[in-house]
């Protein structure tokens, strides 16, 4: 059969990314950015394979690229036409999505990017392989600008397209059933001479390790994208004129009742945690796992706005730590991710400190867990951007250490914050938990002792709604930050030591 004779009297096609973008943005918003494309010297069967592909997917290459509107907010795309030699990327498809992502950069626009590829165009060999270095740097250093660089995979999206700027995004959601993986499955079972294992590199399984944020339709991914754009969009606390108040009242007339009922009633199953934190915010993106193939569910990341003010969220999930174990390398791994990504995108850090402690296992001790509490110090410690750490609850160990160094430090009025649970203190030192009571106050774990000795800046009164006056606390702080010349490193200033 002829290849050209079908679409010879037929309607010329419709690019298919064209009809997804224009279902995503604000209606009647996109924009092309595309200028006619010069074929490389392409021999009379790759020219045939070139018009065969134009015809089948009414695109001029694989990657189309414009401007538009979500929810308001002018954005730059770049998005992958499948119909076209399956999205593969040529040495022309390169150039245009180069130019699009420098011209998003040089207009500070935040880029959208739809890829759905097999990855380099084989008709063009090693020459189309190297330019996807060109597309990750360019990509790089719109991050660097300081601007937001979001992606959804779609399906498939796998081999160099996966591995360079499709695997660069800050926020990265992913089809429904998409198959994304940098090996494509025929290439293994070609290679091996057995099928891949099924299910593997499917979107949904991806999610459980972290490698994608969320899996979203298209309704669902409108709804997310548009939440972190306007997170992202909303002036940070560099920005902000008028920080809110709060009414929290001084140390001085906080109740410093026994610790030891402090202790217990940050216990209490009912206290509000991160997540009543983040479902009080202005605005929430959850973001999901280290991005390096790891989810830990007692260490959460989101965007989020409270008062007016744009942050990164890092913290301690009590509630999950109970249900699926306390937080381990994976988690502080994914923390870090969370500091890199605020440094990106110039917004101000709130860490969350509510632990009972990390995991303590053989695996955690293979996955360095020391070794990564050493580096969320340290990375906390010299992040170019304000850092506000509020411990809500428990404050135990290398867990709490680890998301413990701010320009400003909160405590709420029950917080505490020691080297080990007091039971675990009690039984180092006398063999049984029984003399917890006395070690917790021994030990000057509470927020008052904490006050005095210069490891916070200021306590939080708790009332029936805690959440109330600590929401207030957190954005006025996270402003007071950003007046801030912190020193460098940040570090715990206590009294007496030269702080």
């Amino acid at each position: 059969m002829n290849d050209h004779r079908p679409y010879a009297a037929a309607t010329p096609a419709r690019p298919a990314a064209l009809a997804f973008a224009e279902a995503l943005l604000d209606p009647g918003s996109f924009r092309s950015w595309d200028t006619p494309v010069t074929d490389p010297d392409p021999g009379p069967d790759y020219a045939a394979d070139l018009a065969r592909a134009r015809a089948r997917s009414g695109a001029d290459e694989a990657a189309l690229t414009g401007e538009g509107r979500l929810d308001g907010h002018r954005v730059a795309l770049l998005l992958s036409e499948f119909a076209f030699l399956g999205g593969s990327i040529g040495t022309a498809t390169a150039a245009r999505l180069l130019a699009a992502v420098e011209r998003a950069t040089a207009e500070r626009l935040p880029l959208l990017a739809f890829p759905a590829s097999g990855g380099t165009r084989m008709q063009e060999g090693t020459p189309a392989f190297v330019r996807m270095i060109a597309i990750a740097n360019a990509v790089t250093a719109h991050k660097a600008a300081g601007l937001p660089y979001l992606v959804h995979l779609r399906h498939p999206t796998t081999g160099g397209v996966f591995a360079s700027w499709g695997s660069l995004g800050q926020l990265t959601t992913a089809e429904p059933e998409a198959l994304i993986g940098f090996l494509g499955p025929r290439v293994y079972e070609a290679l091996y001479g057995k099928p891949f294992p099924e299910g593997v590199q499917r979107a949904e399984h991806l999610e459980q390790f972290g490698t994608v944020d969320a899996v979203l339709r298209g309704a669902e991914l409108r709804e997310r994208w548009a939440a972190a754009l306007g997170i992202l969009a909303m002036p940070d606390a560099h920005e902000t004129s008028s920080p809110p108040t709060s009414d929290a009242p001084s140390a001085t007339t906080v109740d410093t009742a026994d610790v030891w009922d402090s202790v217990r009633i940050t216990r209490e199953p009912t206290r509000p945690g991160l997540a009543e934190l983040l479902a009080r915010a202005e605005q929430a993106v959850p973001l999901s796992g280290s991005g390096a193939g790891e989810r830990d569910e007692a260490l959460r990341l989101a965007l989020a706005r409270f008062h007016g003010v744009s942050c990164v969220v890092i913290g301690h999930d009590r509630a999950a730590a109970a249900l699926h174990g306390p937080v381990g390398p994976g988690g502080l791994r994914t923390a870090r991710r969370g500091m890199r990504l605020a440094a990106e995108l110039r917004l101000p850090v709130l860490t969350v400190i509510d632990t009972h402690g990390a995991e303590l296992s053989p695996a955690a001790e293979e996955g360095a867990l020391a070794g990564e509490i050493a580096r969320c110090v340290a990375e906390l410690s010299t992040l170019p951007v304000p850092v506000v750490s509020l411990l809500l609850g428990e404050g135990a160990g290398g867990a709490a250490l680890a998301l413990l160094p701010a320009d400003r430090a909160l405590a709420t009025q029950h917080a505490w914050l020691s080297p080990l649970p007091p039971e675990g203190a009690s039984v180092i030192l006398h063999r049984t938990p029984d003399h917890a009571p006395r070690l917790a106050a021994q030990q000057r774990i509470g927020a008052p002792e904490l006050l005095r000795e210069g490891v916070v800046d200021r306590i939080v009164a708790e009332t029936p709604d805690l959440l109330g006056p600590v929401l207030a606390a957190v954005a006025a702080e996270l402003t007071h930050a950003a007046a801030l010349t912190p020193p460098t490193p940040r570090i715990v200033r206590f009294h007496g030591l030269g702080g």
